[in-house]
């Protein structure tokens, strides 16, 4: 099958115009302040010797959001793709590129912004008058310290990832479409690859779990919701640029993907459904008061096991490995490298295999729970 070079060239100019986001952290500007920073850097080496590696602060900068991609170190200054920042300020809407944060996490490096002035914590931008009232327990709370940051709408590394997955899963389709256009009977190429999925999404998990009157309704959400954290999974294993984001491992993504299935469930729920809760079969009307709470809470526990169990899942496999990874700078020596490296690997490959799972898995349920709620029993 020939894939059309038009979506090819779309993302060849995109990424050429994405380019001037790419650059080397400037040294020049805001000379005192980094003047000052290296000063103090070098006052500690020289007195404690060598920075010692933080396993801690590479994981968690990794399964983290970002407002840049750190892609490498050349001569000393770190090479990133700067993401843009967009805040709903109290004077407005502003939008800035994040390199004028000059990789500064800790909140000392000062944005002025048409009058306002920004710093960013921990990956939290806040006002910088506010963000200097705020005790250190405030500050390390800093996604609820509402009052004092704006609110943040930015492309985040999450966010890009995000958007990078929805392209792909739409130009895969897209070709799919054309291809059974092209070729009805007989697929090829990505058509002849997606077709079993496809089919193993209808004929394993929606008919099975919703019913064979029902079924064809929810497969667009089924399908979608399938290959799109299969596809955004596969991106987390990927170590560079621009990959490399764990957002299936990002609680909020979960609660979103969960709270969706959750108001389909709701929202398709039969007399029959509703009639179980409110009304369990077979259990005297006294203890109504008591069963009504507990089916309440089953509702909502649903949905929140769908979102626990990716998150957990997908973030454990990334922090195993970083872990394994680690290991060769904790111990300071080469002679782990050659262990380290080899259940790096089988990590790896389990993980592509957790990739595949958890996606089915989430789709299972959320069929499963479909179904359970457009159910209808036959009464003899």
């Amino acid at each position: 099958m020939v894939i059309s070079k038009k979506p090819l060239q779309f993302l060849l100019a995109a990424f050429v115009a994405c380019i001037p986001f790419i650059g080397l952290a400037n040294p020049t500007v805001d000379s005192t302040h980094v003047t000052t920073e290296a000063i103090a850097e070098n006052h500690s080496e020289a007195t404690h010797g060598e920075k010692e590696f933080n396993a801690t602060e590479l994981i968690n900068s990794h399964i983290g959001d970002s407002h840049e991609f750190h892609i490498a170190d050349w001569g000393g200054h770190p090479i990133s793709f700067y993401l843009p920042v967009i805040l709903w300020t109290n004077n407005g809407l502003e939008i800035f590129s994040s390199s004028q944060f000059h990789h500064d996490n800790k909140g000392e490096h000062v944005v002025d912004v048409n009058g306002q002035e920004f710093v960013r914590y921990k990956e939290i931008i806040f006002y910088k008058d506010k963000f200097d009232t705020l005790t250190q327990d405030e500050k390390d709370g800093g996604a609820f310290a509402f009052d004092a940051r704006p609110l943040d709408f930015s492309i985040t590394k999450l966010v890009f990832s995000m958007l990078m997955a929805s392209i792909i899963l739409f130009l895969l389709f897209f070709t799919v479409a054309r291809s059974y256009k092209k070729n009805p009977k007989a697929p090829k190429g990505i058509a002849g690859f997606l077709e079993p999925l496809v089919t193993f999404v209808r004929d394993d998990i929606a008919r099975p779990n919703i019913g064979e009157k029902k079924y064809a309704k929810y497969m667009p959400y089924l399908l979608t919701i399938f290959f799109f954290i299969w596809i955004n999974n596969l991106i987390g294993l990927i170590p560079f640029f621009p990959f490399s984001s764990n957002l299936t491992g990002n609680i909020y993504f979960t609660f979103v993907m969960a709270f969706i299935t959750f108001l389909i469930t709701t929202f398709s729920g039969n007399k029959e459904y509703w009639g179980h809760i409110f009304n369990t079969p077979g259990v005297p009307v006294w203890l109504a008061p008591i069963m009504i709470p507990v089916e309440m809470i089953g509702m909502l526990t649903k949905p929140f096991a769908l979102m626990i169990r990716l998150f957990a899942n997908i973030t454990a496999g990334h922090i195993i490995i970083l872990s394994l990874v680690s290991l060769i700078f904790i111990f300071q020596t080469v002679a782990v490298s050659p262990i380290s490296g080899a259940f790096v690997l089988f990590m790896s490959v389990l993980e592509m295999l957790v990739a595949a799972l958890q996606a089915y898995v989430f789709t299972l349920l959320s069929a499963l729970f479909i179904g359970q709620a457009v159910a209808e029993h036959d009464h003899h």
